[in-house]
């Protein structure tokens, strides 16, 4: 079957209202990476497609580039750019079907971008089924006994569970079966079609279901999020812990910066950037855990783009080579050494700063502070030290 040439249709339009975070979920973390990054990559192990599109809200499309800037090259190769989807997932795939249009794919495999564990075999399993019957879906028996009820929670009938098929996707289809389905469809003003195999059914196509796989899953809710990076993280080979250390001196000024944050005082801190001795800390801590230098190295002080840069851009650079690994930031932990500027009244300041900067809740960031009872240079106020720790995991 490589030899027919097959698209691939991923939607991701979605808002997952009902997952109630901050952005749609196929753009959310998911061990590290974005959950359509996931999918993608799963997609392409499973298949070489001959084209690829993505439909997508306009108003997502900065979103988009940054997580596709994450694929791995073989992921990447057949995606062209992105499709703009409509107001319904009808529309949507109709776009999408457009745009492969012209790449003239045999059959195409249409997918929803928050199912990011479809196995090699199931993507066969839906090339075979499309060259087989022009229309097909991925099912799985229902376990449990299913009722039809009324609005009032009536039971009307019990139907038998041996004919019943939870449907998955990807769907397969014969390409120019199922592109004009949708246009009869969109002609005919019809939008309440639930999966694109009803949108076949509804053209007067035979439809049929294929074996599905329950572990391919979608991610609808926050408990399903959290399963999923379980799932993903089960497969972690190591967890590796990295430290860093910082020393700047004070110098005249009336305020520095810590973990992102400008705190008013009689001083500031020298260095070559805004010398924020908490963030190069951090930054060296995660450079550490991946054995991949240190703050020097990626941005030589020598360099003049450096001179006054905001270190928010170093620890930026750090997180994403965890993220470049296939990895995750688990914990960051920092100790701040000085006699003064008093750290407390600014802490839940900073550790929400670097939460931010480095994509992690604030409850896996830990600041603290101490002082060396006025021994050493920190002691004699000299300049602040600062310890850092940084918990990562890898593949």
């Amino acid at each position: 079957m490589s030899s027919i040439r097959v698209g691939l249709l991923v939607v991701a339009g979605g808002r997952g209202v009902r997952l109630g975070a901050e952005r749609p979920k196929q753009y959310l973390s998911l061990a590290g990476r974005p959950l359509i990054v996931h999918t993608l990559e799963a997609l392409a192990a499973g298949f070489p497609f001959s084209a690829a599109t993505v439909v997508i809200r306009a108003e997502d499309r900065a979103l988009y580039d940054e997580a596709v800037a994450q694929l791995t090259s073989a992921a990447a190769a057949a995606l062209g750019d992105p499709a703009i989807g409509g107001a319904t997932r009808q529309q949507s795939v109709l776009a999408g079907l457009e745009a492969l249009e012209a790449a003239a794919p045999e059959i195409v495999l249409i997918h929803d971008a928050a199912r990011p564990f479809p196995s090699p075999a199931l993507v066969a399993r839906a090339v075979e089924a499309a060259g087989r019957h022009g229309a097909a879906a991925p099912g799985t028996a229902i376990s449990d006994t299913v009722k039809q009820v009324d609005s009032d929670g009536r039971v009307l009938s019990t139907p038998a569970r041996s004919s019943l098929r939870a449907v998955q996707t990807p769907q397969a289809f014969l390409f120019p079966l199922i592109l004009e389905a949708h246009r009869r469809a969109a002609a005919a003003g019809l939008g309440d079609l639930t999966d694109d195999v009803a949108v076949a059914e509804w053209a007067g196509a035979p439809a049929y279901v294929f074996e599905g796989d329950p572990l391919n899953v979608k991610v609808t809710t926050m408990q399903d999020l959290e399963a999923a990076e379980a799932r993903l993280m089960a497969t972690a080979s190591e967890t590796r812990v990295g430290q860093g250390f910082d020393v700047h001196a004070f110098a005249p000024g009336d305020g520095l910066w810590l973990c992102g944050v400008r705190i008013p005082h009689s001083a500031t801190l020298s260095g070559h950037s805004d010398a924020d001795v908490a963030l190069h800390a951090l930054a060296d801590a995660i450079y550490g855990a991946l054995a991949e230098g240190d703050i020097g190295q990626h941005f030589p002080p020598s360099e003049p783009e450096w001179k006054g840069a905001a270190s928010k851009v170093f620890l930026a650079h750090a997180v994403s080579r965890v993220r470049a690994r296939g990895g995750r930031i688990v914990h960051l932990d920092l100790t701040l050494v000085c006699e003064a500027p008093k750290i407390g009244p600014h802490r839940e300041a900073m550790r929400a700063r670097v939460a931010e900067i480095a994509g992690l809740d604030i409850g896996r960031v830990a600041v603290k502070a101490t002082t060396t009872e006025r021994l050493g240079f920190t002691g004699r106020a000299e300049g602040i030290a600062c310890l850092a720790t940084a918990t990562v995991r890898l593949p």
